[in-house]
Order: C-alpha cells, then structure tokens, then sequence
C-alpha cells in the first residue's frame, strides 16, 4: 500500500526543474518494477528519505556532517524496509539531530524534491543509487541540537552561504526553491545581511 501511495505523490508532483522531471520519471520506473524498493540490500538502488530544515523566517537550514561520507547534507537515510517514506524523513531527521519529535514541523506533506544520485562501493555494499524522496521540515534554529554518533558537527547556516558546505545540483536546486518560499520583505532584507557570521555551529557527541 506504501509503494502505491509514493507513486501517486509521485504521480502528482511538479517541477520546473528539467533534471528532477527525470529523476521523477525514473524513481516512479524503478519503483513500480520492484517490489522491495524500500529495502536497503536492494542493490541496483533503493527509495531513501530526508528532509530539508529550514527555521521559521526560512532564512538558515540545518546541515550536517556525516561522519561515513565526510560531507555536508540534509538529515535522511535509509528506509529499512519501511514503506511510508514521510515517517522515514521525520524519523532521520529525530534520530540525526537527537531532537524530540515534538520540535520537528513538517511544513507540506506533499513532495519538496525528488533526488538520484550514485552511492560508490564500500564495505557495506556494491555501488547503488539512493532515490532519495524530500520533505520540507521546520525547525526553531534556538534549540541547542545534541546531533548524535553519525555526524561530526550540525550547524545552521544562512541559506545563501548553503552551497558552500554542500555544491551539488540538488543542493542548487532545494535553495532555490526555499527562496521562493521567503516572504518579499524578508527576502529583501536577507540579500546583505546573509553571511558566514549567521552561521550557528553545534558539535556532535564523540561516539
């Protein structure tokens, strides 16, 4: 019931966006043609989710840095077999920021974007795809974020200053989409004020 409740998201979401109206196509491909999509052993690929945070003036989003990849990113993960992907999203983002659920707000249920990119062999596997399926979350950017074991630090960073920490396409993409989100006036005021100094740093627990 899981997977026909993502393909109809699917079905229904829209971008202007030329390279995720592909990734949307393909996700919704692969999807139908596997059963099991939501199982991280699948190995040509496997449907992930995260969410992007943003605080309530949407002027910052909550990056962190994973300790595995050595890179910056949206909190997300894994399904583990769990087939409604929003519950997977709000889950990661709880469990990565060790933040009671309770300060977590999902903005929209509907769709915020839809990413595929290639996850190289390592230890754990061969080399896949993540099909990743995103969320739009808010988040009070006041609250002290004990982060956990997985990430080396978590930070708020204004969102001009985001493809500083993470250059990707999907990352060009989600920023902008938050812009037109803003409201004019903050919009408009954000244009000079936004700098590496609004950057808000927590460091993670040793594990």
């Amino acid at each position: 019931m899981h997977r026909r409740a993502l393909l109809k998201r699917l079905a229904a979401y829209q971008t202007r966006f030329m390279e995720e109206s592909a990734y949307v196509a393909r996700a919704r491909g692969f999807i139908r043609a596997h059963e099991d999509c939501f199982h991280s052993d699948l190995w040509p690929g496997h449907v992930t989710g995260s969410a992007w945070v943003v605080n309530p003036s949407r002027e910052r989003v909550l990056l962190l840095h994973h300790r595995k990849h050595d890179q910056w990113f949206q909190p997300g993960g894994h399904a583990d077999g769990d087939g409604d992907i929003l519950r997977v999203s709000l889950r990661e983002t709880a469990e990565e920021t060790g933040l009671d659920p309770s300060h977590i707000r999902l903005v929209d249920d509907a769709l915020f974007d839809v990413d595929i990119h290639s996850i190289p062999e390592s230890e754990q596997g061969p080399a896949h795809e993540h099909i990743d399926i995103r969320f739009l979350v808010e988040m009070d950017d006041d609250l002290p974020i004990p982060g956990n074991d997985e990430s080396h630090q978590v930070l708020w960073v204004p969102l001009a200053q985001v493809v500083r920490f993470n250059n990707s396409l999907s990352t060009h993409r989600m920023v902008e989409k938050t812009r037109r989100l803003r409201p004019k006036s903050i919009a408009r005021r954000a244009l000079g004020s936004e700098t590496a100094s609004g950057t808000r740093w927590y460091q993670a627990p040793e594990g």
